[in-house]
């Protein structure tokens, strides 16, 4: 099976699979490797394949690449059941949900021209929209009109709506793309409120100067958390129409070269047998690749940048913050860090089986609650950040909280957030704050020789 890859309206290449021999191969149009400004899918599918990857390593990263494009859990059964594909069948999937996915990528079949494939918008009312949050028990969230509408990776109900002149659509056509993603409270009743706890992550990242996706709280009457893409751009043309740029972006586990499977550090869980084992991706992974200049265009501004989400993590106790929760700009010039998403404060779930351990560890430590200077030292030291730096991030970024707390809270609450969940996030804050304040200035004073 063949399939065509687009991006900005451009053939890039063309991903394919031999049933027979089980392997995956993607190859670039001249055309695209031509383009002034054109770029490498990500950093493992160069224009040029390594002189020595063999047809089954070649295989091998072609399928991770493209599998971290697919959604999680429920919603790639519901993709997968709708559509009588197999939830491994990787090329099956792309092809019902390759219509629009995270970042620039397009796929159709290689007869047909996205340009002639244009269909009207489907309007969604607030009343249509409440009735189907309701039915989410009944109706799977991510189906409408027979369709699965959901192709973006993780785990909770989201939609992808396009919004003009303040009404939302369900689009169809390939000029336009989705510019807001919708997220309704969880099912779930232990997971109640997540709809204000991020709302309220977000808005405390933003607050701090941090660059985070732009968030809005909305009620049809139910919650929902409305996110605006930083990977859509709209642009009027020529004829006066409305088009949406798609801006290319991959996420942490593309950039790293990982199956989806690897997103935590610790892959198979927190069990005593399996601790050890951290091959997943890790903050020492990730600031490597930034160190990289072959790779990153300015490794200090994108290390930088990426510090500073990770200790914004720690501070919200966001147990969660996988690589599949981070996203890289993917140009011609290398990788840029892209807005922060997904922000949410873990810690206030602790014990209703959500983790209580971090993701991806400072230093050698996956407990929220006791990073020590230690800890901050040992990542500083093992990733060639200076400890002066890191000490001065952590201290700086945790009395901003501190300060700007109060005054959020009533300003969100006034934006119609919950009052119970504004609360319990920020007694998680000001207790992860307090103690990264008391922890910052000891960082200096732990011997580099320890290490």
């Amino acid at each position: 099976m063949n399939l065509v890859v687009w991006a900005q309206q451009q053939r890039v290449g063309l991903l394919s699979y031999d049933g027979a021999m089980s392997r995956f191969s993607f190859k670039y149009e001249p055309d695209w490797i031509d383009r002034r400004g054109a770029f490498a899918l990500g950093p493992t599918l160069p224009f040029a394949p390594h002189p020595e990857q063999n047809a089954d390593q070649h295989s091998a990263v072609v399928r991770q690449f493209f599998q971290n494009l697919l959604p999680e859990g429920k919603a790639l059964d519901d993709a997968a059941g709708i559509n009588n594909i197999s939830r491994t069948s990787v090329m099956g999937l792309l092809r019902v949900l390759g219509r629009e996915t995270a970042g620039a990528l397009m796929f159709t079949l290689p007869a047909e021209d996205p340009g002639k494939m244009a269909q009207p918008s489907r309007p969604l009312s607030d009343e249509e929209l409440s009735q189907r949050i309701r039915e989410r028990p009944q109706m799977p969230f991510s189906v409408w009109d027979g369709k699965v509408r959901l192709s973006i990776a993780g785990y909770q109900d989201k939609l992808a709506v396009y919004e003009e002149d303040g009404q939302w659509f369900l689009v169809e056509d390939p000029r336009l793309a989705s510019t807001l993603i919708v997220k309704p409270e969880p099912t779930a009743k232990f997971m109640a409120g997540m709809t204000t706890n991020e709302f309220m992550c977000m808005r405390l990242a933003a607050a701090l100067k941090l660059p985070v996706a732009n968030v809005t709280l909305k009620h049809v009457p139910e919650p929902a958390l409305v996110i605006e893409r930083f990977d859509r751009m709209v642009m009027p043309t020529v004829e006066g129409r409305t088009f949406v740029q798609r801006i290319h972006c991959i996420d942490g586990c593309q950039a790293l070269g990982l199956p989806v499977d690897f997103k935590y550090e610790r892959p198979y869980g927190d069990g005593v047998d399996v601790q050890n084992v951290r091959d997943g991706a890790s903050l020492n992974r990730f600031l490597t690749l930034l160190d990289d200049k072959t790779i990153t265009p300015a490794p200090g501004v994108s290390k930088l940048q990426f510090l500073r989400w990770a200790i914004f993590q720690v501070l919200v106790g966001n147990t969660d913050a996988h690589a599949k929760n981070m996203s890289f700009f993917c140009e011609s010039g290398g990788l840029t860090v892209a807005p922060a998403y997904d922000l949410v404060c873990g810690l206030v779930y602790a014990g209703n089986n959500v983790q209580d351990t971090l993701a991806m560890a400072v230093g050698d430590n996956f407990d929220p609650l006791k990073i020590s200077a230690y800890d901050w030292a040992q990542m500083a030291h093992e990733n060639k950040l200076a400890p002066r730096l890191v000490a001065g991030e952590l201290g700086r970024i945790a009395k901003a909280c501190l300060d700007v707390l109060p005054g959020l809270v009533r300003e969100l609450e006034n934006e119609g957030a919950e009052r119970g969940m504004l609360m319990r996030v920020q007694d998680v804050v000001t207790r992860q704050a307090g103690e990264a304040m008391r922890v910052a200035p000891l960082i200096l004073k732990i011997d580099r020789d320890l290490f």
